[in-house]
């Protein structure tokens, strides 16, 4: 007999950057700061993201993207790679995104692409505590989730390859 099963998970929105607490508005602002730093001539879409980590440390990144598209990288993977590679085995507690264009206004929060939430998901399985997520367009609301496992439910991990 065929069981079903539902999964839902909990969202925070907040209308401004000032409703956030103070450690998560700076989060955001250098997510926003380094969005501005990206390299994204082919698609001009810029996106910044922040890394808190557990010894206070915050690494940034933003994409960086390549003619060949295959070969650019998203600011998630740049971010939270250089962190795993600076600090390894050090926890990620939080992580700040923000998303623009330069051909419309961005102003819906933008979440991670498959990829992005596919390797922050290893990094959360691996360290045993869940990754928030703060999401932000250019501007309004900024979404914030309790763990990236909200945002890939059903996740692949180690344990398969067992």
């Amino acid at each position: 007999m065929a069981i079903q099963k539902d999964i839902s998970f909990s969202i925070t929105i907040y209308n401004t950057l000032k409703e956030l607490q103070k450690a998560d508005e700076a989060l955001m602002n250098l997510a926003v700061s380094a969005r501005k730093r990206a390299y994204a001539p082919y698609s001009d879409f810029y996106v910044g993201a922040s890394v808190l980590l557990e010894n206070g440390e915050i690494i940034e990144g933003n994409n960086q993207e390549n003619a060949s598209y295959p070969s650019g990288l998203c600011a998630e993977r740049v971010a939270v790679f250089y962190a795993g590679a600076k600090y390894p085995g050090v926890k990620i507690k939080a992580i700040a995104i923000s998303a623009a264009s330069l051909n419309h206004e961005v102003n819906e929060p933008a979440a991670p692409c498959g990829n992005c939430r596919q390797s922050i998901s290893e990094y959360e399985f691996r360290q045993g505590e869940p990754i928030r997520i703060l999401l932000m367009g250019e501007t309004g609301s900024i979404i914030e989730c309790n763990s990236l496992a909200d945002l890939l439910p059903l996740g692949f991990n180690s344990t398969f390859l067992n």
